[in-house]
């Protein structure tokens, strides 16, 4: 067992994405992942409209409430832990949200060339 924090895709200490609503695979507001999570969730977006009816057309509709998950349904401006390969889906098809640079976790990297990751960096 490690007691090393995680690390973003900066090469520094993984930062909180969201709390309202409360994000992360972990809901713990960090994009932080683990064997468990199959999606990997470590991209930190603030969605957009134009990404949202993206996923929803990909069969996730991530703007309606589902209150059985306590999900409260996201808007225009949130933060959220995206799938990884759903982020990159989203820029392939020029649809990719923004992202938090210091709160993506560095295993973003896996999926996706920094350099494409770059381009939507936001503070």
């Amino acid at each position: 067992m490690t007691d090393e924090k995680p690390k973003n895709i900066l090469g520094t200490e993984l930062q909180s994405c969201c709390a309202d609503p409360i994000t992360g695979f972990l809901r713990d507001g960090y994009c932080r992942t683990n064997q468990m999570d199959l999606g990997t969730h470590v991209i930190c977006a603030v969605v957009t409209d134009e990404f949202l009816e993206f996923t929803k057309s990909k069969g996730n509709d991530l703007s309606t409430p589902r209150p059985e998950y306590q999900f409260p349904g996201l808007t225009a401006g949130d933060g959220w832990c995206l799938c990884a390969m759903r982020w990159k889906e989203a820029h392939d098809a020029g649809a990719a949200p923004p992202l938090k640079p210091e709160s993506t976790h560095e295993k973003a990297l896996e999926f996706i060339d920094k350099s494409s990751l770059e381009k939507y960096y936001i503070q």
